[in-house]
């Protein structure tokens, strides 16, 4: 037999409380790459436990919109903005064990908030292993495309260098376009000054695909699919453009220094 769930009853005047802790989850959720799905669910776990009435969640993928009422008169009503940033899959399940906690009564409104503050707080991936990562994924792309070990050695350290450039970028808060065409286009300088001065053979398609998969927002791709699935048009299209662009700002940034260097050599070495 099911365990039937417990509903804490609350007054009127703690409804905004819940509210604010259900936004909060929500907003620390989707800031982080979860799916549409996952934070309304979070969100109307949370308020359906505390006894929260007449509520309504309305999320996209930059914004919550939570109404609620205390079957009378009073109507509480919160709204956020969410701008769409990285992806911290961490601090997402780690909001997800909160959310099973507080429906299992264990944790109070006050504790879960300090929880939350915690999570937020939690540190990222080292930068050198950040580094490391970007070189594994490139050198591992570059393989799997049918490149050979040497090509993927080089392209391994061509990801190296992206992710430390990148940081540098990043210093001075450059916009997601500029970082990306910027991105592409050391992408396609370093792999010309490979091709040009290594004394072994490489060919640019390869190391090109295979460095510019550190840049690649999959997970946003992914989430946007999953979104469209669930019936999620609007969210899913958002993400799925936002996707698309950084791809756009790849190609501008690759393809500009291609076409500065047929100009200049004419392609000679290519």
């Amino acid at each position: 037999m099911k365990e039937k769930e417990e509903i804490i009853e609350i007054n009127n005047g703690e409804s905004h409380r819940v509210l604010e802790l259900a936004m909060e989850a929500g907003r620390i959720l989707l800031r982080n790459g979860a799916e549409i799905f996952r934070v309304e669910e979070t969100v109307w776990h949370i308020c359906e436990h505390y006894g929260v009435q007449g509520l309504d969640t309305f999320v996209l993928s930059n914004g919550i919109f939570i109404t609620a009422d205390d079957g009378e008169k009073t109507i509480y009503a919160k709204t956020k903005h969410v701008p769409l940033s990285g992806a911290h899959l961490g601090i997402v399940a780690e909001v997800n064990a909160l959310s099973r906690e507080i429906v299992e009564g264990k944790v109070s409104v006050d504790e879960a908030f300090q929880r939350l503050k915690e999570i937020e707080q939690m540190p990222r991936t080292s930068k050198p292993l950040q580094t490391f990562a970007s070189g594994m994924g490139a050198g591992s792309f570059c393989y799997i495309m049918g490149a050979t070990l040497t090509e993927s050695g080089v392209a391994f350290c061509i990801g190296v260098l992206l992710h430390v450039f990148l940081m540098g970028v990043k210093k001075y808060n450059s916009s997601k376009v500029i970082v990306n065409i910027l991105g592409g286009a050391f992408i396609t300088v370093l792999t010309l000054c490979a091709i040009n001065f290594l004394p072994f053979p490489l060919r640019m398609d390869k190391l090109i695909s295979g460095a510019i998969m550190p840049l690649v927002p999959g997970i946003a791709f992914t989430n946007a699919i999953r979104d469209i699935a669930d019936s999620d048009i609007l969210s899913g299209t958002v993400r799925m453009v936002d996707a698309v662009l950084v791809f756009v700002y790849i190609a501008v940034g690759a393809g500009t220094v291609l076409s500065i260097y047929n100009s200049l050599m004419g392609g000679m070495f290519l």
